[in-house]
């Protein structure tokens, strides 16, 4: 399983704010019930089947080109173990039983 973080920047657009792409973005995420996701306040963490997730990840891309933007960046950061189960909830978890340590 990979946990991905994923930022879909939206450029060209006729008004700064971005909150009507990443709505869509996440409408294409809310979809999929083979997936968890997160949203957060600079980007959205996906777990799951990591080629399940590019695909996600290129509707997401594509998304605000059908909402007129005229360019699209987007970042993605992948954490994939193979040497034992990860979730976003493990790892967070694991950070926090060190903090009360």
């Amino acid at each position: 399983m990979a946990i991905v973080e994923v930022t879909v920047v939206p450029l060209g657009t006729a008004e700064p704010g971005l909150s009507k792409y990443v709505a869509g973005c996440q409408e294409i995420l809310e979809q999929e019930e083979k997936i968890e996701y997160q949203l957060t306040p600079m980007g959205t963490i996906i777990e799951g089947d990591l080629e399940l997730i590019f695909a996600l990840i290129k509707k997401m891309h594509h998304h605000p080109f059908e909402q007129g933007a005229l360019r699209v960046t987007t970042s993605i950061k992948i954490d994939e173990r193979r040497d034992k189960k990860a979730s976003m909830k493990q790892k967070l978890g694991s950070v926090h039983d060190k903090l009360e340590s």
